[in-house]
């Protein structure tokens, strides 16, 4: 049976190098803009500071450190505890030393090692609810934009519901209804209930304006049909601000994980929440003792803050890109 071998044209090939060239030249662009942003660069390096301390923990539990003490949620160092014990000091917690960085909780386990554990937790919580928040947003927008009448007031409708919605109290409840609330659980539900709320009236504003461009009568003359009008030029102009919104989403992610872990209403193994929680379920967090066991609230604390910090910042750096009036003449 004769095989035929389909070739591409000569038009074909120059075609997706001037669409790479293109993006090429975009990415250069953006770049150049976004370094002069001293707010973004300092999110990035603290974004990347998190993603080599989460990157960390797997390297040393397989190469350095022994799981039967480094482990952040059966891990104890009995040699240690002896040690203290047998000079008169309390076996744990104990402070920072060049066995245990951060030092050691109250059931003796690593501080660090928790914290470097919980880092990639949080950037998959972070970041798989955004990626939700950003699809749905950016797909209910276009979808209420262009078709307008009972689809856009249905979609709205809805965003302000989910507005008016109290999350918090929602997942409290939620906790007692299902026994394995867990961070994919958790993110999954985030972006759903953020991707039909605010985002989609922001995107949706974007998205009038994009629906009256002439590209858009353009691709409407020419026969395009409706999805294909959304899917070809509306969505793909609206993801620049969707980026910019996704960055904004993993900082609410992050922030509602450690609010619910300090509550415990939520199954996971180890969080910067859960940390500070069970300091405080270990009376650690009340008169003196906040001083003098400071490793045990500030590391996970300070990390709580800084990452959603790291997020918003690298989001004003992108929204100078999105929106050219930011920038400096």
């Amino acid at each position: 049976m004769a095989t035929s071998v389909q070739l591409k044209s000569p038009a074909a090939e120059s075609l997706w190098r001037v669409r790479l060239r293109l993006l090429r030249r975009s990415f250069g662009n953006n770049w150049s803009i976004f370094r002069e942003s001293p707010l973004g660069l300092a999110g990035l390096v603290i974004i990347l500071f998190y993603g080599l301390i989460a990157a960390a923990y797997p390297i040393l539990i397989n190469t350095v450190w022994d799981p039967e003490i480094y482990d952040p949620k059966h891990g104890y160092d009995m040699e240690q505890s002896m040690a203290r014990a047998a000079a008169g000091l309390d076996m744990n917690p104990a402070p920072p030393s060049a066995t245990h960085w951060l030092g050691t909780d109250p059931w003796g386990r690593d501080v660090f090692a928790q914290l470097s554990f919980s880092a990639a937790a949080e950037f998959f919580l972070g970041v798989i609810a955004a990626l939700i928040t950003v699809f749905i947003g950016t797909l209910v927008a276009a979808l209420a934009a262009y078709f307008g009448r009972f689809v856009d007031t249905f979609f709205m409708r809805v965003a302000d519901v989910m507005l008016l919605f109290p999350l918090i109290s929602f997942f409290i409840v939620l906790s007692a209804l299902i026994e394995d609330l867990n961070l994919y659980t958790l993110a999954v539900i985030l972006g759903i209930v953020h991707g039909f709320g605010g985002i989609a009236i922001v995107l949706k504003s974007q998205a009038m304006t994009i629906k009256v461009k002439p590209f858009v009568d353009a691709a409407r003359i020419s026969g395009g049909n409706h999805f294909h009008i959304i899917l070809s030029h509306i969505i793909p102009n609206l993801l620049p601000l969707s980026f910019l919104y996704m960055m904004f989403s993993v900082t609410t992610a992050i922030f509602s994980e450690a609010v619910l872990s300090f509550f415990g209403v939520i199954n996971v193994h180890m969080s910067w929440g859960l940390m500070v929680q069970m300091a405080n379920i270990a009376g650690y967090l009340q008169g003196d003792w906040m001083i003098k066991t400071w490793w045990l609230f500030f590391p996970p604390s300070l990390s709580i803050t800084a990452l959603c910090a790291a997020f918003y910042l690298v989001g004003r750096g992108f929204d100078e890109i999105v929106n050219p009036r930011l920038r400096r003449v």
